[in-house]
């Protein structure tokens, strides 16, 4: 039987979690206060603790910090979720935490219990962070981007098309990013590594409630040598921008007066997971050839992405699956692996590079690293 350490100041919401919890079958260990969730975390030894972010003394980061440093484990930041908190939140998947989710509030919990549930079972199987600073993470990222040993020797082959012409950075393509639980930080391992000249638009689809993307991409937007935007109307694609799919919507690919552009649509009903990665993807195929197109699916819970960037890699596209040494969660690259897929599959902090490789000729990589 999994076990769940819970805590939260508000001796309510600790019940509410616990018995939400148990009756899925869990056992459940409560704490009041960060200092005691310390204490407690080497007797317990939980599978999972989820954390009130918002507590009096030591506030919710400060006892991820060291929870991350002292004891690892998985961390599923519980919260109200609101734009007042985003940074906060965004600042504790950073340190490490898993997942963010909702309160449950008074009366019918209904979906949102429905997904603390989900999480702390998808958290369990996850694989804890210890994270260093971002300044460290990019440097040794960079670091490997300057060696080539990494890079396969099928990866190394320009992108062939059914015609038989070789296939380049230069003129019009996409790369599309689908990622779900771990995204935030691991986003982090990716992104701020693309160098100002990469040639194509990055479209990201992360899971995650619409209070949050708009911070998300602000934060990258700070790290990363490209242009970070939210997707909140339809935004012109063009080299050197990186866009964030606006949370509780999905994002599509459409072509208007010519141009290609990232537009924000409603979310799918018939799809349980938004910003849909396979929505993206398959918008995607409909405009552009599969070679002008390099799709890449990195952590999280279930098979987001898997079925159209499988169809991509079928049609001659190129695709890379986030590997289990760095996936958070490593459901979504692996239904991509199982499914035959992945061009290529590697740790978040070498997807950078092989995008570099891929789509910038080596002149133009020059003193990159």
């Amino acid at each position: 039987m999994l076990t769940v350490l819970v805590v939260d100041d508000s001796a309510l919401m600790r019940r509410r979690i616990a018995d939400l919890l148990g009756e899925a079958g869990f056992r459940v260990e409560t704490a009041a206060t960060g200092e005691e969730a310390l204490a407690r975390l080497p007797v317990v030894d939980p599978d999972v603790v989820t954390l009130d972010i918002t507590m009096p003394g030591m506030d919710g980061l400060t006892c991820l910090a060291r929870i991350m440093v002292e004891h690892p484990k998985p961390v599923v930041m519980v919260s109200a979720l609101t734009g007042a908190g985003a940074e906060e939140t965004l600042e504790a998947l950073r340190l490490g935490a898993v997942e963010a989710v909702q309160k449950p509030a008074a009366g019918s919990i209904g979906r949102i219990g429905e997904e603390l549930v989900e999480t702390v079972r998808a958290a369990a199987s996850s694989r804890p962070r210890r994270v260093r600073g971002l300044r460290e993470r990019l440097r040794l990222a960079r670091a490997r981007i300057a060696g080539e040993d990494f890079v396969s020797s099928e990866a190394l082959q320009p992108a062939v098309s059914a015609a038989g012409v070789a296939v380049g950075g230069e003129g019009e393509g996409v790369v599309l990013v689908g990622v779900s639980t771990g995204g935030p930080s691991t986003l982090e391992d990716i992104l701020p590594l693309l160098p100002a000249g990469f040639p194509w638009p990055v479209v990201v689809a992360q899971h995650m409630p619409v209070a949050f993307t708009a911070t998300l991409a602000r934060r990258l937007d700070e790290l990363c040598a490209l242009r970070v935007v939210e997707v909140e109307r339809a935004t012109v694609l063009e080299p050197g921008m990186i866009c964030i799919a606006r949370g509780g919507a999905d994002v599509e690919l459409a072509r208007r007066g010519g141009r290609l552009q990232a537009v924000s649509v409603p979310a799918s009903p018939d799809r349980p997971w938004h910003p849909n990665a396979d929505r993206l993807v398959t918008s995607a195929l409909r405009l552009l050839p599969p070679e002008r197109l390099v799709g890449v699916l990195l952590t999280g819970m279930g098979n987001d992405g898997a079925v159209s960037m499988t169809e991509l890699h079928a049609r001659g596209g190129r695709t890379v699956a986030e590997s289990e040494d760095s996936a958070v969660v490593f459901g979504m690259p692996q239904e991509l692996i199982r499914r035959g897929g992945a061009n290529i599959v590697l740790p978040s902090d070498r997807i950078a590079g092989q995008l570099t490789r891929w789509l910038m000729p080596a002149p133009r990589r020059a003193g990159i690293g």
